[in-house]
């Protein structure tokens, strides 16, 4: 066979594997090996642009407290009867627009018993023995008032028995308000017809009298003494004579002595050394005085202490306290005594107290501060001694101590300041 015929033939079989190959599909491609054979993990979805916003996000505010609860408007009026026995009219006002629910309690002096209470109280017995109050569980209708009623003995019927009142929560917790009142007895018939002593014989009268007399004595002694000059003057020797005429002789001049300035140096130096030192002196005793650790504290600048019991309202420089009740808890060991407490600001200023200085004593001789936490507590989250009291103010409020023990403080100690004199209060 020639060669060109042998090229043609060879041409055409290669044109005719080309056709063939483009008729075939593709084939898959070949299986990832077995170690790879994992699933591939879901591709993320692509993140949009964040959008800008219209406004700029709110600043986040912290977290407060939840104001304390307002206290109702309900007050509180106690006022004695001019009666042989001792009696109390105790008035209890609802000034709000919606009914209240309140527990009225009496405390009663020791020795006292109730031998007739208005219809709805009770009187509550501790340990057996005389009752110790009486209480009310009242609906206090809106603005009404409600008026309730105490007849007392005592085995000592002449003495004076202060017997407070106050409104609490229904649950005897939280005071809405407080008063109290002293029953004295009548003065008797002779005393009353007892004649007054005549003015001319009080002790005042009698010692403007004499000194009125001492000063027209003064003031004549000095006129009869300025009368008498000239006439002495001339009758001198050395005096201008009016019998017979003298030639006029000069004068020397008189020349008025002034003290020397070592001398008034001196003197005003002593007389400043000694003032100072004795300021000085007293304000060393004064501060040596303040002992804030004695039982109860001695010393203070301001004042002077005065003592009391239940329901007395006693001042001291700017407060005036009044403890209405004081509560313990029953059991042993660590509890807590509450005591309802006025406090009135009889200043026009405003004045700040403090929880350290209120102090409740115990029988073995130590002390306890307000604990400052359960007090707060107590008046619904607020703290009390957080602010001042404004002047003229008034409030009642629980204060209560932590106390370790079984027998009940003795004596509470109130002031407004640590220079202060304070009020101490005995706990039957």
């Amino acid at each position: 066979m020639p060669a060109s015929t042998r090229h043609h033939r060879a041409l055409a079989v290669f044109v005719h594997c080309l056709g063939i190959l483009a008729a075939v599909p593709a084939l898959p491609t070949a299986a990832p090996p077995a170690a790879a054979a994992q699933p591939p993990p879901a591709a993320a979805a692509p993140t949009p642009a964040p959008a800008m916003p219209s406004v700029p996000p709110a600043v986040p505010t912290p977290t407060r407290a939840a104001p304390p609860m307002a206290k109702p408007p309900v007050t509180v009026a106690v006022a004695p009867e001019s009666t042989p026995a001792p009696r109390y009219r105790i008035q209890v006002r609802n000034a709000g627009n919606t009914p209240v629910d309140t527990t009225v309690r009496q405390e009663l002096p020791p020795g006292a018993s109730a031998t007739a209470i208005t219809t709805g109280g009770r009187a509550t017995r501790d340990g057996g023995q005389s009752a110790a109050a009486v209480t009310w569980q009242l609906k206090l209708p809106a603005r009404s008032t409600t008026t309730l009623g105490t007849t007392l003995t005592t085995a000592a019927p002449d003495r004076p028995l202060t017997a407070p009142a106050c409104a609490f929560a229904r649950d005897g917790s939280r005071p809405y308000d407080c008063a109290t009142a002293t029953w004295n007895a009548a003065a008797p018939a002779a005393a009353k017809e007892t004649p007054e002593t005549p003015a001319w014989r009080r002790t005042p009268v009698l010692l403007a009298g004499l000194a009125t007399v001492a000063v027209l004595a003064l003031v004549g002694v000095w006129t009869w003494r300025r009368r008498r000059r000239p006439g002495a003057a001339a009758l001198s020797p050395g005096g201008r004579g009016t019998v017979y005429p003298r030639p006029a002789t000069p004068r020397p001049a008189q020349t008025r002595r002034t003290p020397s300035v070592w001398l008034i140096v001196p003197v005003a130096a002593a007389v400043l050394a000694g003032t100072v030192g004795t300021a000085a002196w007293t304000a060393t005793r004064e501060v040596a005085a303040i002992d804030t650790d004695s039982q109860p504290t001695s010393g203070a600048w301001i004042g002077r202490g005065t003592n009391g019991a239940i329901g007395e309202p006693l001042r001291e420089s700017a407060f005036e306290f009044t403890v209405f009740r004081v509560a313990c808890e029953p059991g042993r060991g660590a509890r807590q005594c509450q005591a309802t407490v006025g406090v009135r600001n009889l200043t026009p200023e405003k004045q700040s107290w403090h929880g350290r200085l209120q102090r409740a004593y115990l029988p073995d001789g130590n002390f306890v501060s307000t604990d400052e936490q359960a007090t707060r507590a107590a008046n619904q989250g607020r703290d009390v001694f957080a602010q001042p009291m404004a002047g003229g103010s008034r409030m009642v409020l629980p204060l209560v101590f932590t106390v370790d023990g079984q027998a009940p403080p003795e004596q509470l100690e109130l002031r407004s300041g640590v220079f202060s004199a304070g009020v101490r209060v005995d706990v039957p």
